[in-house]
């Protein structure tokens, strides 16, 4: 079976893909220190704990924070006997083309959305993925990556405002009942939300219009349903989207031999 593992700045994501679906799906914080041991430890107890007795034959991962690829190196040959296939390595090949400016490094993860919106729904996409990072990828009809959009992410702006700001407190993000807010907490509750539901709309009628033609927004990441409830953003939100990319990957890799 295969281990797919989606490292981002914040979380790390580990699915076990049986070849027709996901059996498992465990989520741990993104530490760069934590050993090839740790991770075994850390991984076959909650498989035990789940009663999965999968045999892990094969491992891909897309990470945005390098430091930690030589540790997951060592546990894809230590415990499973495995040379993972690692996104943006020159030896992971990918089933789309990448036409961005000579010398650009794209963050992995970008390349592997964009694989799997085009896999799962075509050409002529944005896909909007809400991480560390508010990101906006554009794919060609024929399933490029053309390029994209990056934002601050919606976390990091309130952990930034409570930061800079020594008046201001931590918040939450939440739909607030209100635009105009009676005190500090909704105030910026309200800042974010709409400020927010304004960038992506903008930034998506703006990708449109350069584009000249139609484009189906995919949305990603655990707060796009929070702005979808309000206003008609996204054409479809897919939650294992990029874990989907990494199987298409993987499986383009293993076909090429």
């Amino acid at each position: 079976m295969l281990l797919a593992i989606d490292c981002g700045n914040t979380n790390t994501v580990f699915s076990i893909w049986d070849g027709t679906r996901f059996i498992a799906t465990w989520r741990t914080s993104t530490e760069h220190q934590r050993t090839a041991d740790q991770y075994y430890v850390w991984l076959s107890t909650l498989m035990a704990f789940q009663k999965i007795e999968a045999e892990i034959t094969d491992m891909i991962v897309s990470s945005t924070v390098p430091r930690v690829v030589f540790n997951l190196r060592v546990l894809a040959d230590r415990y499973f006997n495995t040379r993972p296939i690692v996104v943006g390595k020159p030896e992971c090949a990918l089933p789309v083309d990448v036409r961005v400016d000579a010398g650009t490094a794209v963050g992995p993860d970008r390349l592997v959305n964009t694989v799997a919106g085009h896999d799962l729904y075509g050409g002529d996409l944005i896909v909007v993925d809400f991480g560390t990072a508010t990101t906006f990828d554009v794919v060609d009809h024929d399933g490029a990556y053309v390029g994209g959009v990056i934002a601050p992410g919606v976390n990091l702006s309130l952990s930034a405002l409570h930061q800079a700001a020594a008046a201001l407190p931590h918040v939450d993000i939440s739909k607030p009942q209100s635009v105009v807010g009676t005190n500090t907490v909704a105030c910026m509750q309200s800042g974010i939300f709409w400020g927010y539901i304004g960038l992506i709309k903008e930034i998506c009628a703006r990708i449109k219009a350069e584009r000249e033609r139609p484009m189906k927004i995919i949305s990603t990441g655990g707060l796009a349903p929070l702005f979808q409830q309000t206003e008609d953003l996204f054409d479809v939100f897919r939650d294992d989207l990029t874990m989907h990319g990494l199987t298409v990957i993987h499986k383009h890799n293993k076909a090429i031999g």
